[in-house]
Order: C-alpha cells, then sequence, then structure tokens
C-alpha cells in the first residue's frame, strides 16, 4: 500500500468511525435525555480530550479525544461519585429498569436506523450493478456437478430474488451457512428456465480466510471478451523499454492467443522477471516484442507490472444489457432497506454462531486494520459505496453489542432482564465478575481479529 493510498484509508476510517460511534452513543444520550437523566459528557474518541465544549442547562461536556476508536455518554451515577441531593432523581441508576433498558438499548438501535436511511436513500436514488450472468464455470466443481453453464442468468437462490450480482452473492453466502441445499433457478442463453441445486455440505464456508463464496460454488462473473488494445505507454516502464506502443493490440503471449483484456492482465501479473514474447497488431501488421514484466508487491502480493495502460471499451448497447439498477419510491425503498438490514444482521449472527461451535475460522474475524482498508477502497469508489460500507459496519456494531456478553451494551441488558425476573438488581459481585469475563473476551477477540490483520498485510 503506498503512501496515498495509506493516508486516504486512514482518513476514511477515522471518518466512518466517527460517524458511527457518533450515532451510537448520541441513541445512549437522546434517550437518556429523554428519561429525565442527567449527562456529564458526551465523548466522540477514548483518551485525553483534543476538543471540548459545555452547552446546555446541564453544562454537559461535549469532546473529542485522540483515540477515534470507540466513546462514551457519562451519566450522573451514584455509583461512580457522590450525587447532589437535588439531582437523586436524575441519577441514572435511580431510574426504573425500563428506562435503564431503553437507553442501554438506544445505542445499537441507532445503529440500525442509520444502517435503514442509509439504504433507504441509496435505494431511492437507485443503486446500480450487474445482472448476474454467470462466466467460466470451473471444472470440477460443485457448479459444474450441478449443470450450471457459461452465460446462464441467476434469477432466484431457494425462492430470494436475485436482480445484481451483490444480491446474488449475498444469497448464496447467507443460504449456505445454515442450508443444506441451494435452489438456483437459471435462465440460459436459449432463455430457457431450469434448476440447477448444490449440496452445501461439500462447501467449506467461512472455514477458511475470506473465502469468496463464488470460487467456493465454482462460479465467477461473465465479463465480455474485450481485445488488449494500449492505450497508453509509461515511459521508462519495462513495455516502452521493450517497444511497445500506443494503440498496439495484443495477438498472443508465448504462443497463445489472447482474446481479452482480463487474460492479458493475468498473464502479465503471473510473470515477474519472466521474458515474454508478445506479438502485437501495429499499423496493420504483426510486431514481435520481448517483455519482461518487472516485479512489484502490493499489499502481501508479488506480481509483474510493464507500465501500460488498456482501452477498455465496452459497447452502449453491451453496457445496458449487463446493467441493472434498483430503484424505488420512499415506501418501497424503506422496505427494501429494512429487508437488507434484517439480512445482514441475521447473517452477522449466523457467523458468530458458527464461531463459537467451531464451523467457522477464526481467520474471518477482521481488525481496524482491515476495515480501515475497506473504508478506503469504498470511499475511492464513490459516496454510494462509501454509504453501504457504513451500513454495514453500522449493522455489525449493532449486533455485536447487543451481544450478552458484560461490557457490551448486550451484557447491561442481561442484567436488566435478571432484575426484572427476580425483581431486584443483579449483585455487584456477579456483575464486577461479568465485568473481568467481559473483558477478557474481548481482549482475545481484538487480540485475534488485529493477528489476523498483520497476517494478511505480510502475506
Amino acid at each position: 500500500m503506498d503512501i496515498i493510498s495509506f493516508v486516504y484509508s486512514v482518513l476514511a476510517f477515522i471518518a466512518a468511525i466517527g460517524i458511527l460511534v457518533t450515532i451510537h452513543e448520541f441513541g445512549h444520550y437522546w434517550v437518556a435525555r429523554k428519561c429525565g437523566v442527567k449527562v456529564l459528557r458526551f465523548s466522540v474518541g477514548f483518551g485525553k480530550p483534543i476538543w471540548m465544549k459545555k452547552a446546555g442547562v446541564d453544562q454537559t461536556e461535549y469532546a473529542l479525544a485522540a483515540i477515534p476508536l470507540g466513546g462514551y455518554v457519562k451519566m450522573l451515577d451514584e455509583r461512580e461519585g457522590e450525587v447532589a441531593d437535588e439531582d437523586l432523581p436524575r441519577a441514572f441508576n435511580r431510574q426504573s429498569v425500563s428506562k435503564r433498558f431503553a437507553i442501554v438499548f438506544a445505542g445499537p438501535a441507532f445503529n440500525f436506523i442509520f444502517a435503514i436511511i442509509a439504504y433507504t436513500f441509496m435505494y431511492m436514488s437507485g443503486v446500480s450493478g450487474l445482472k448476474p450472468i454467470i462466466g467460466e464455470v470451473i471444472n470440477p466443481s460443485p457448479a459444474y456437478s450441478a449443470g450450471i453453464q457459461k452465460k446462464d442468468l441467476i434469477l432466484t437462490i431457494n425462492g430470494i430474488s436475485t436482480p445484481s450480482w451483490e444480491k446474488a452473492r449475498l444469497t448464496l453466502l447467507q443460504e449456505s451457512v445454515d442450508q443444506s441445499r441451494l435452489n438456483i433457478s437459471l435462465q440460459g442463453a436459449d432463455l430457457q428456465i431450469r434448476e440447477a441445486n448444490i449440496d452445501t455440505q461439500q462447501l467449506s464456508v467461512l472455514q477458511d480466510d475470506q473465502t469468496d463464496i463464488l470460487e467456493q460454488i465454482g462460479l465467477s462473473v461473465w465479463r465480455p471478451d474485450i481485445p488488449p488494445q494500449i492505450d497508453e505507454v509509461v515511459v521508462g516502464g519495462a513495455a516502452a523499454a521493450a517497444g511497445m506502443q500506443a494503440g498496439d493490440i495484443i495477438i498472443s503471449v508465448e504462443g497463445q492467443s489472447i482474446i481479452n483484456v482480463r487474460q492479458w492482465v493475468d498473464i502479465i501479473r503471473a510473470n515477474p522477471l519472466n521474458t515474454l514474447e508478445v506479438v502485437v497488431m501495429r499499423n496493420g501488421a504483426k510486431t514481435r516484442l520481448d517483455i519482461q514484466p518487472r516485479e512489484k508487491t502490493a499489499e502481501g502480493e508479488t506480481f509483474g507490472f510493464i507500465g501500460v495502460k488498456n482501452v477498455v471499451i465496452i459497447p452502449e448497447d453491451m453496457r445496458q444489457q449487463l446493467r441493472v439498477v434498483e430503484q424505488y419510491n420512499f415506501f418501497g425503498a424503506g422496505l427494501e432497506a429494512l429487508n437488507k438490514t434484517w439480512q445482514m444482521s441475521v447473517l452477522t449472527l449466523k457467523v458468530l454462531g458458527k464461531l463459537v461451535i467451531g464451523e467457522a475460522s477464526f481467520k474471518n474475524l477482521s481488525g481496524p486494520i482491515t476495515i480501515a482498508k475497506y473504508a478506503g477502497l469504498s470511499a475511492r469508489i464513490g459516496l454510494e459505496q462509501f454509504f453501504s460500507f457504513l451500513a454495514i459496519i453500522s449493522i455489525s456494531l449493532g449486533v455485536l453489542n447487543l451481544l450478552p456478553i458484560p461490557m457490551l451494551d448486550g451484557g447491561h441488558l442481561l442484567y436488566y432482564l435478571v432484575e426484572i425476573l427476580k425483581g431486584s438488581p443483579v449483585s455487584e459481585t456477579v456483575e464486577s465478575v461479568g465485568q473481568r469475563i467481559g473483558l477478557a473476551v474481548l481482549l482475545m477477540l481484538m487480540t485475534i481479529a488485529i493477528y489476523n490483520d498483520i497476517l494478511r498485510l505480510v502475506e
């Protein structure tokens, strides 16, 4: 990762975490105020404040702290210090269990609400995607055995409509996690509709590090065969040294015919420091060149590059044939947003459940480094992609915070449920032991996540 990409990723990560933490903590803050609890501080970030302002009747401190990995809302509480007699009715610990439950639950709830709002606006403006047309089918693979063919269009998966590749990927993953079979409805190139069945028992979903579900099944995304034409040759690069010119069309490499840009790029990337015989078409005549791709390492991967830009021109009629836009009115977008938020929440819970019972690898856990990387990538692609990224992370934060682990909101909610059932709060001893267990669990998970991040950087 170069320095510009690194800085961009860090800034995008800080912006994303800042937005989501503010939303989460605002949920606690807003409901606490509505319940009559006195809020002493609203902090985004941990550690020493780099900015602070007091405002409101209660002179609440609004702070921006140095470590942008969380935040907190500090409320008046007798367990954390002396409280003046006139403020006792406004102390958090003096509130009814229903009010305390609502205040704690509000943080994760606001994360879900944000995701629903983000998805609603995205679907109202229109979410662009590609039709789920299948490319090469790996032989052997579950897809090949099921009779799936190149250029088949995926219509539904286990009865769920899949208008785009994004929806198809998500549905394949979600259904593979807890369903024994995938029933895929396909429309072939002959326009005939047929069914294909895949036994998910033969898949190793979530057992490997960030496995692509399409690769597991043996599918790929169909792309048109675009002739590999050179648009620009970088001065001082391997292509320039070999005599390659703008306008050259690649005919073959080492005697192998090249029919599309992807094939050409894959060969170059796979052959760092190897001299390749390349035949190009130039001004109507074939010209032979000897090119030695130089070696480059980025994000743990070593590959060849020659310093060219390729012309990638897809005919407009083909673009329209491949493109699909999911766009709804306000109510339709809201319903789709609710459904998407629900799907992502359920999938997150399923994956966590698989981790607990050992059916998913802890290598799938990601920490702040991976999140920063994808924050930068999504921000560079565009606003729509960045908001989609924010919505996914917001849902993850909401789900994780509702887990019944002490130190998290879900742990406190569990204590309040026990209090409702037994008619009295849990003892301080139980709460203290729970805090230690919760801290140990969180530290363990964070250590594994950061370890995985580092491995992905160095591999």
